[in-house]
């Protein structure tokens, strides 16, 4: 008897990955469809399109091109080792509650169609996966322990794990984790690392990155996510955390549109000016 599959319907949305091109393309990251269409990355869009970009450039500034590419190159290191010691607890724990539960005879539909598992069981098998989860140096190590902690301390459903997702409008991305936080859900979270505290101004493209894998969710799985969590693991104490409702969900969804239009009547305006030039 072949062994029963969680929500097939939306591990199928999840696994229908387009190729990722960061070769291609010199001002950023591509992905392509079987049929050749182009999708531009979630994060390019916002880069392109953010408030903050006079900051940064004073921030490189202050520092120097050198050290401010070291820094970003460590940040950046930093994320990647948090986010894999994240994916790992989350990818065995979803395995190990949903095999136990399969066993017990405790699974369930939830009031969104999928496949669940009861929470307290959930809870068990992120304990059960915590202790095996990959180390990191000690320059990543106070930004692991808070977001395992954080994910150990709220995380009560797990449905999607690093999964893939694309919109008409012309954008693609990975979003870090689909599932109930606390018991409301669907929710979809990401991870960040920070060594300080952020603004309510500095979490705009974070929320904004939210409304974009929200939208891609809405069209490549039909789901539409009920809230979002922003995760900022810090170096030392609790992770800050930014939770979204519904209402601001929906609101992220409409400025990421926007950005996304400007976005692209930017590269439409540079594309004939190059044109015209030439």
């Amino acid at each position: 008897m072949a062994a029963f599959e969680f929500n097939p319907k939306l591990n199928a949305a999840f696994q229908n990955k387009l190729t990722r091109d960061d070769e291609t393309d010199p001002n950023g990251r591509i992905y392509r469809n079987e049929d050749g269409e182009i999708f531009h990355s979630v994060t390019r869009i916002l880069g392109a399109t953010s408030q903050s970009k006079d900051a940064l450039e004073a921030w490189k500034k202050r520092l120097g091109e050198e050290l401010a590419a070291v820094e970003r190159d460590t940040a950046a290191e930093r994320g990647t080792r948090t986010h894999n010691s994240a994916e790992y607890v989350l990818r065995t724990a979803k395995k190990m509650a949903e095999a136990t539960s399969e066993k017990r005879g405790t699974t369930f539909l939830n009031k969104q169609g999928l496949h669940s598992v009861p929470a307290p069981l959930v809870k068990w098998a992120i304990k059960q996966a915590l202790p095996s989860a990959p180390k990191v140096g000690i320059s990543a190590s106070g930004y692991r322990r808070s977001l395992l902690q954080w994910i150990e301390e709220n995380v009560t459903a797990i449905h999607g794990i690093e999964f893939s997702i694309h919109h008409p409008a012309g954008f693609a991305g990975t979003a870090d984790f689909l599932g109930y936080v606390n018991g409301k859900g669907p929710f979809i979270c990401d991870w960040k690392t920070s060594a300080n505290k952020r603004s309510e101004e500095m979490l705009t493209d974070y929320t904004d990155q939210l409304g974009a894998y929200s939208l891609g969710l809405k069209h490549v799985a039909n789901l539409q996510a009920k809230g979002a969590v922003i995760v900022v693991a810090r170096r030392a104490g609790p992770a800050q955390v930014r939770e979204l409702t519904e209402l601001e969900l929906r609101g992220a969804e409409v400025r990421y549109l926007e950005r996304c239009h400007q976005y692209y009547d930017q590269l439409h305006e540079a594309l004939k000016d190059s044109q015209a030039s030439g």
